[in-house]
């Protein structure tokens, strides 16, 4: 109910004590006066698509990054904010809950009110329907006393989180418009902040006042790219996730008799079963990445898992723990394929008890060959982007039913020689979502949170807000902001989620990158990890003490600082207008024209031109 919004919690010692916890800010971000430095005006990470979006978005394609700069920065074209008249801005929740999120609207509330007292900060009631109805709460002090550093989106709640539709995109920019407000902050993820850019434009298009702002917070740590390293949210879900998954290896090697399948958050990528395995050390992990790749068949899957099954009963290991991507069954080739009939059939009006009798001779002999609880899962009716209910399809029981089957086909024939297979499944979907924030995604959200107010002043209109450097110390990282439509591209082709985006520019989940660094870190592990039980216990989440710093080990086994190199390439290129002018010598114009022409040249060969580009 929309009374229960706001209300002051009841807090546990520990909780009380989180409340107190006041995050640290770069210096960027101190005092009361605002300083950003404009770039250049930026492209699309997709030099084939660009035309595309700069035909979608012809009012907010193509702004300059901002970077916000510290007092004692010397930039000479610097703009430097002093007066900040009061302003009135919303802020919304869309997307699944993430650790982390009321610290951005807590520092965004902080932000607002220390540059001028009489600006207001109204939360929308309900995530994007309070949006559309007009539910306000307007935050203050008092509201925000007992969320700081706490776990959820209880404060405001979120509902289904859409802003696409013409209905939809007419209601926000009528809430926006009769609430007289300046900006509009969204805080969520990768399709969250697709609709903000949507919006952006469509609010200066339609010439409203209103700037939307995005802030990236999302559990399964996709939104990333050349600007956003990682999310609000995924330190946490990855920490607790991790504990979880450590005392289940204990347990495995206790009893010496079980082997656990178990299923983690991670619908199109599998950012978080990385991460998980790099903490926790698991026998095995088997990413959605990995067998999208490989084209890899349910059988291949099973194979892969009882070969090592047998390799370990070789030597006398009957035990395991093997994670699982909650995504993994839409990367299955011929399970895919089968997904996308039974969509077909469901949107055309086929009840699901008469599916069956409607697939193709191929979809309805694999479809008959699954076992019963997978075919009432796989019926269920797809979601809004039209990906399966993957929260809802218990892949870690499927896998484990056939591997069972196959280890005792072994067995019978002779050629395992171990002890009978046996296999515990578990689902971690929920349990750490809710969770208390860890000690960076504190910070970090509340970073943010002031970065929006950045923004704000600087009277941007559709950019995300962003940090660099953070596996650093919070007073060196980098604060800015980047144009949403930076982010966005096109794709041609596709399967599952977003396969419904085909064509139309978007912010699209990034996978795990398999030549990233992270990647390689567990290719590295991957024969320890199976056969020597080097099992990690990163103990529960911890706010102080050893572990009370620690980051991602994605995050930090990468040297991604983009920003950072953006402008450093910028101070090369002045320094070589300040040394190649009229008047210098033959000798430095040739060198200059030399090393120019070679570096355009390879820069020409590794990112097609835009220009030529047809769509």
């Amino acid at each position: 109910m929309d009374s229960d919004y706001g209300v002051a919690r009841e807090l546990s010692d520990l909780q009380k004590l989180r409340s107190q916890y006041q995050p640290e800010l770069p210096p960027c971000l101190q005092g009361t006066t605002v300083r950003v430095e404009f770039g250049d005006a930026t492209t699309a990470a997709d030099p084939l698509g660009s035309r595309t979006i700069s035909r979608t978005f012809p009012h907010t394609y193509g702004q300059p990054i901002a970077h916000f700069l510290r007092a004692t920065s010397k930039v000479p074209d610097a703009k430097i904010i002093t007066e900040h008249p009061a302003v009135r801005v919303g802020v919304v929740f869309c997307g699944r809950q993430s650790p982390g999120g009321h610290n951005v609207i807590w520092g965004l509330h902080d932000a607002i009110k220390v540059h001028n007292p009489k600006n207001t900060l109204l939360g929308f009631l309900g995530g994007s329907d309070g949006l559309f109805a007009q539910k306000t709460l307007e935050i203050t002090d008092d509201i925000l006393a007992t969320y700081k550093n706490q776990g959820g989106y209880d404060l405001l709640g979120r509902t289904k989180d859409q802003i696409r539709t013409t209905e939809q995109v007419n209601s926000a920019l009528n809430a926006c418009t009769n609430l007289k407000l300046d900006a509009l902050v969204i805080i969520g993820g990768v399709t969250s902040n697709t609709d903000a850019a949507q919006l952006a434009e469509t609010f200066a298009e339609r010439k409203c006042s209103t700037k939307v702002v995005g802030i990236p917070v999302t559990l399964n740590g996709d939104l990333r790219n050349q600007f956003v390293e990682t999310n609000v949210g995924f330190d946490t879900i990855c920490k607790v996730n991790s504990q979880l998954i450590s005392n289940v290896c204990t347990d495995a090697l206790s009893a010496e008799k079980y082997y656990y399948f178990i299923r983690l958050m991670g619908r199109k990528a599998s950012h978080v079963a990385l991460e998980c395995t790099l903490q926790s050390h698991p026998n095995m992990v088997i990413l959605a990445e990995e067998v999208a790749a490989s084209k890899l068949t349910l059988f291949d899957i099973t194979k892969q898992i009882c070969d090592a099954v047998q390799a370990r009963g070789e030597q006398d290991k009957h035990h395991g723990v093997i994670l699982l991507p909650e995504g993994l069954i839409e990367s299955i080739p011929e399970v895919h394929a089968l997904l996308q009939e039974i969509h077909r059939l469901l949107r055309e009006g086929v009840s699901a008890d008469n599916i069956s009798s409607q697939l193709s001779p191929w979809a309805s002999a694999l479809f008959e060959f699954l076992p019963p609880f997978i075919k009432k899962q796989l019926l269920l009716h797809p979601e809004s982007d039209d990906s399966a209910q993957l929260s809802q399809i218990e892949t870690e029981k499927l896998l484990a039913e056939l591997v069972e089957a196959e280890m005792n086909k072994r067995l019978k024939e002779g050629t395992y020689k171990g002890k009978k297979f046996n296999a515990i499944c578990h689902f971690f979907g929920y349990q750490a979502r809710g969770s208390l924030p860890s000690k960076f995604d504190c910070d970090y959200a509340y970073v943010l949170g002031h970065i929006g107010y950045h923004i704000i002043a600087a009277r941007l209109n559709g950019y995300m807000a962003t940090v660099n450097n953070l596996k650093n110390p919070v007073n060196k990282w980098r604060c800015g902001a980047a144009p949403i439509t930076a982010m966005l591209t096109v794709k041609h082709y596709g399967r599952g989620q977003g396969a419904s985006n085909l064509g139309k520019p978007a912010l699209h989940p990034a996978t795990v990158d398999l030549k990233g660094k992270g990647y390689e870190l567990l290719r590295q592990n991957a024969s320890k990890f199976l056969m020597d039980d080097v099992y990690r216990n990163p103990g529960p989440l911890q706010f102080d003490g050893p572990g009370g710093d620690a980051k991602p080990v994605t995050l930090c086994v990468e040297d991604q600082d983009y920003m950072g190199r953006i402008k450093k390439l910028q101070e090369y290129l002045d320094k070589v207008r300040s040394i190649v002018k009229p008047g210098c010598s033959q000798d430095v114009l040739k060198a200059a024209l030399s090393a120019m022409a070679s570096v355009t040249d390879i820069l020409s060969l590794m990112s097609p031109s835009s220009g030529s580009s047809t769509i």
